[in-house]
């Protein structure tokens, strides 16, 4: 995984982050993703449909391992069990854990990625909405699939009902399948984790994380490879819009709330009317010279020999006179 930041967030104004303006922003894109999956249910039939056709194209092309590893799952229950509980709860702790993480210890680089987890988000939502599609757990048992949540639920705080608690089956939408948001935030762990870990464990876990989480979304039967493939795919479009979105948010910040302009200017010294001592001409304002006084230029002009006198040959000198009149000036 690369170590560079996210492209075109470089340059990003620095601005300093409070958790009572964050958290409520969080709080509302995971409310608006919450109600878009409960909202946006799509017509049962279609959803099979769509499910079906993704299992005909992985059949085809041989990528169907969710079937061998959902009969593992179903027979072994010291995999299945832990698979139910790492798909029911870690979603919902990781991720938000790594938020905590990366606002109270890594703040230079917070801002990007949360704007990278919501942008993909949102993304994600509006493939729910477009294809509403039946998990493998949901097909007709002549498919060959075990829903081991429900199988296992004895063993957790979960139904039958995808990995809501017992009697709220209901508040979820168990056919927000593509794409696999699982996958893709768990994908944005394992990134987060590898650039901004810093140690060798922290890079161990960004790897296992993600690819434990797409074995546990295909062996309980709860995502097709495919979804995966989509999720992971959500989360590259994300990444790649997240530098538009942070110019578009800066921009509309300094809009709406632009700053006070930088006082450049500073004010002059009121000019005085006339000099304080008779006789002393003005040269600008607030500034004098004595009648005597000369400028550098004035005074190299002065030291060349005039026109038609020999060199060596010096200016006559000034006379005592001269001398005392310049010295009241001075």
């Amino acid at each position: 995984m690369p170590h560079s930041e996210i492209p075109g967030t470089e340059g990003a104004p620095a601005t300093r982050l409070r958790w009572w303006t964050e958290l409520p922003l969080i709080l509302l894109v995971y409310a608006c993703y919450s109600a878009g999956r409960l909202l946006v249910r799509g017509d049962v039939a279609d959803a099979v449909d769509h499910g079906l056709a993704i299992l005909r194209i992985e059949q085809a092309l041989h990528l169907n391992a969710e079937q061998p590893l959902n009969r593992l799952f179903t027979r072994e229950p010291w995999l299945g069990i832990p698979a139910d509980f790492w798909y029911a709860s870690l979603h919902y702790l990781v991720t938000p854990a790594l938020l905590v993480w990366l606002f109270r210890s890594r703040a230079a680089h917070f801002r990007a990625a949360r704007t990278w987890l919501m942008t993909s988000t949102f993304i994600g939502l509006i493939g729910f909405t477009l294809l509403p599609t039946c998990p493998p757990r949901l097909l007709e048992a002549s498919h060959g699939f075990v829903d081991t949540m429900a199988q296992y639920s004895s063993y957790g705080w979960w139904a039958g009902e995808a990995s809501a608690p017992r009697g709220l089956g209901g508040l979820t939408n168990q056919y927000a399948a593509m794409p696999s948001l699982h996958v893709g935030w768990a994908l944005w762990c394992g990134v987060v984790l590898w650039r901004h870990g810093g140690t060798r464990w922290a890079r161990t876990a960004g790897v296992v994380y993600p690819l434990v989480t797409l074995v546990v979304v295909m062996g309980t039967a709860n995502h097709y490879f495919l979804d995966a493939v989509a999720g992971a795919a959500v989360m590259g479009a994300g990444l790649l819009l997240t530098p538009v979105v942070l110019r578009n948010a800066d921009r509309a910040k300094a809009g709406v709330l632009p700053g006070p302009a930088p006082q450049f200017a500073r004010r002059s010294a009121p000019v005085e009317a006339a000099s304080s001592v008779p006789g002393s001409p003005i040269v600008s304002a607030g500034c004098q010279t004595s009648a005597g006084e000369r400028f550098p230029r004035q005074r190299q002009l002065e030291s060349r020999p005039a026109s038609g006198t020999e060199p060596g040959v010096s200016p006559p000198a000034r006379g005592e006179d001269d001398r005392t009149a310049a010295a009241p000036a001075r």
